[in-house]
């Protein structure tokens, strides 16, 4: 396995990380000290081999200078098994979610007998409909994109999808409305011609703050468009006539496959690499 080191210098840190091809760090070498610290077991000699080899041979920086402008953007540390976002499945969170606080043995019995939904059920119900959503997405991968699911963000919530392409970044938030009539107005959803909910104005600050994370990271400007992705429904009608969100049923998300000339393949591996990072959305 090829393994490539690179040099990172941060918060009174310097460290040389061993890297696989696709970015994730195998482990770290304290420049200072010598010492070596092995993230990925099934790589430790590979990695020890090439570090201690740069250590003796290449104590200047591995790396050529950053150009000021490029010194002025913040970094993210190498990426770590631990902080890569890429191996979430579809509904990561919502499953946490329910194996921590899931209801016991008696709960689910006294909710049938009073025919009351619970917070568990309405868990299940959007766990159901991010699986469902996510197979679709994944299939778009033979096309070119990459996705991410379920992206934590502070204070306890996250992004359903995030699909990155040639046609730009898609926030997508997923609803499930199992059998029921769905009415998409500009600003305001009904489901079986109820309250308005609202989701397209919810949809548009989620991809504000995914805008703000990925440019923050990237050296050009990241278009993301809000999509809504309705599951189940017997019913989807759109109304809107300036909707500035997509909106598709679960097997509609196909039509994102055909879309480019937004992002070139390079700037789409970037973006890549800054989304995947769970400490690029730490503070989103």
């Amino acid at each position: 396995m090829e393994l490539k080191v690179t040099r990172w210098k941060r918060y009174g840190h310097d460290r040389l990380y061993a890297n696989l091809p696709d970015g994730t760090s195998v482990g770290w070498a304290d420049v200072r000290t010598g010492d070596i610290t092995v993230l990925v077991a099934e790589y430790r000699d590979d990695m020890i081999a090439v570090l201690a080899h740069h250590l003796r041979d290449s104590p200047e920086p591995v790396l050529p200078q950053e150009a000021p402008e490029a010194e002025a953007r913040p970094m993210l540390p190498p990426l770590t098994p631990a902080d890569d976002l890429s191996t979430n499945r579809p509904g990561e969170s919502l499953r946490d979610l329910l194996d921590k606080s899931g209801p016991g043995l008696i709960e689910p019995v006294v909710s049938w007998i009073l025919r009351r939904p619970t917070e568990w059920d309405s868990w299940r119900k959007g766990l159901a409909g991010e699986r469902r959503v996510g197979a679709e997405l994944n299939r778009l991968e033979r096309h070119g994109w990459r996705v991410l699911h379920s992206i934590p963000l502070a204070n306890q919530v996250d992004i359903d999808h995030l699909l990155i392409g040639p046609g730009g970044v898609f926030s997508i938030n997923t609803k499930h409305h199992h059998k029921r009539a769905v009415w998409v107005g500009d600003d305001s959803v009904k489901v079986d011609h109820g309250k308005p909910a609202p989701y397209a104005r919810k949809s548009r600050a989620e991809a504000n703050r995914v805008v703000r994370v990925l440019e923050r990271y990237c050296d050009f400007s990241v278009p993301v468009e809000p999509v809504l992705v309705f599951v189940g429904v017997s019913e989807l009608k759109v109304v809107a006539t300036q909707l500035s969100v997509r909106v598709y049923e679960e097997r509609q998300v196909a039509a994102l496959a055909p879309l480019s000339g937004v992002l070139t393949a390079d700037q789409v591996e970037q973006v890549y690499s800054v989304a995947r990072h769970r400490q690029a959305w730490a503070r989103a």
